[in-house]
């Protein structure tokens, strides 16, 4: 059982009581009791020797505790051993130094569990970032570059100066449109999700999908992560799906727009027959000969849009107002076989010109597909009324083709704008009205639907970009 520090100390004391007394006797040369000096002298020898052999044992406890520090220093955690000394002073300190110890080497060996662990961690994001399929860039505060992966010091590999502290403004060559949408993303600190934007290289221009984070919420810390996938070959396959597309669309047009000129080559015939039975009548002759050449313009502008579909989208500087294309069709074509069934015709317009762009030409045809259209659901009805209407809703121009007939069934009205689809008979129709007219409208920005609310027949609505008067100073 080790011996406690109190029980030493409390010996030491005694011992050095006992030889200090001795020595005061013999000085005085009083001996209580008469003992003889020789034992006061053996006293004095006996404290002196035991106080010479534990301070000799101390000594060795403290350079077994002095190695040990020395290793320690030297990074050997090793435990000192006390053997017997342990109930000296430095003894004691040599057990609190092993618990010490003890306590450093539990504690090392969790840093280094830890150090362990981070490195893995650290080398399998590293292993991931150098594995991402796109340019991997952090940014600092001051928007320089701190961090690059491999395909990131491939993209950037021609750059003048080194990428590491490169400002990301020097390091990606950006159009202005896209540079303006960075500084805004800096300036008011949103992230940017699969941002499609253009860089300058030295073989042209090549697409990337750009997505941006910021390391934390901080309005003052804009320090950041942006990954660059190129999304080149991607969008030259969307742009040749898109011919593609525009050429299949086109052959549909094609075929839909033979059926569109009979209506007014008939027309021409009609009228031109007309012509040479009002003879005696001047101002017949007038409006049959202005009919005639409108319906002659109809079938060139139904021409010439089939030819620019073929053709890059360019703008035209064009617009069409629409209210007066609805009333002249009406009037014309439209009039005599609305007549001739006994369908009334209905017209609900705004008062103001209702303005949208591009010509008039496409419109025609989409008006014309969606009124021959409701011509054909009103057979067999009573009273039947086709009603076209128009109207303003925010920025669009929403024109208005409703019949009071049946509808369209619930069950294919998703079908009703797919090519080739067609509840008409066999020969009565081609199914490519409604695929052409929403292809039609879908380059200006504009689309149909059919509106499902309606209860007394079937309305479809066209939605189409509506010019601001105000702002074209018209």
């Amino acid at each position: 059982m080790p011996v406690s520090i109190n029980t030493t100390m409390t010996v030491t004391i005694l011992i050095s009581a006992l030889a200090l007394t001795c020595l005061y006797a013999l000085a005085s040369g009083r001996t209580p009791l008469g003992i003889d000096p020789a034992w006061l002298w053996s006293g004095v020898a006996g404290a002196i020797l035991i106080m010479a052999f534990r301070q000799t044992l101390e000594n060795i406890a403290l350079r077994r505790l002095r190695r040990g520090l020395f290793k320690a220093r030297e990074g050997l955690l090793d435990p000192v051993p006390a053997g017997r000394l342990g109930w000296l002073m430095a003894g004691r300190i040599i057990g609190e130094y092993n618990v010490t110890i003890s306590t450093l080497q539990s504690m090392f060996r969790t840093v280094e569990e830890c150090q362990g662990r981070l490195l893995n961690q650290r080398n399998k994001m590293s292993a991931l970032l150098q594995s991402l399929p796109g340019a991997l860039l952090s940014l600092s505060d001051d928007l320089q570059v701190i961090m690059a992966n491999k395909q990131a010091e491939e993209l950037f590999s021609s750059h003048p100066t080194p990428l590491i502290g490169a400002n990301l403004f020097d390091v990606l060559r950006l159009g202005e449109r896209d540079r303006e949408l960075l500084r805004d993303t800096f300036l008011n600190k949103f992230p940017i999700r699969s941002q499609e934007i253009s860089l300058d290289t030295d073989t042209g221009p090549s697409y990337y999908s750009l997505n941006l984070e910021f390391y934390n919420d901080e309005d003052n810390d804009i320090g950041c992560v942006l990954i660059l996938q190129d999304i080149s070959e991607y969008r030259q396959l969307q742009d040749s799906i898109a011919m593609r597309e525009k050429l299949v669309a086109m052959g549909q047009l094609a075929a839909g727009v033979a059926h569109e000129l009979n209506t007014p080559l008939g027309n021409i015939l009609g009228y031109a027959q007309l012509l040479g039975r009002a003879t005696e009548n001047p101002e017949k002759l007038a409006e049959y000969a202005r009919i005639i050449g409108d319906e002659t313009k109809r079938c060139s502008r139904i021409v010439q849009d089939l030819l620019n579909y073929a053709r890059e989208d360019r703008c035209t500087g064009e617009t069409c107002e629409i209210n007066q294309l609805i009333r002249e069709l009406i009037e014309t074509f439209l009039n005599c076989r609305l007549k001739r069934y006994d369908i009334e015709a209905r017209l609900e317009l705004t008062e103001t010109p209702l303005v949208v762009e591009g010509g008039c030409g496409q419109l025609d045809i989409v008006l014309t597909n969606l009124i021959l259209n409701a011509i054909h659901a009103l057979d067999g009805v009573k009273n039947p009324v086709i009603v076209v209407s128009t109207r303003v809703d925010e920025d669009y121009a929403v024109i208005g083709v409703a019949d009071n007939g049946l509808g369209v069934p619930v069950g294919i009205r998703n079908r009703i704008f797919d090519p080739f689809f067609t509840t008409k008979g066999i020969g009565q129709g081609s199914g490519l009205g409604l695929p052409i007219s929403q292809a039609i409208l879908g380059k200006r920005g504009g689309f149909i639907v059919y509106d499902s609310e309606y209860t007394d027949g079937a309305r479809f609505l066209i939605k189409i970009p509506a010019v601001d008067m105000r702002r074209a100073g018209l």
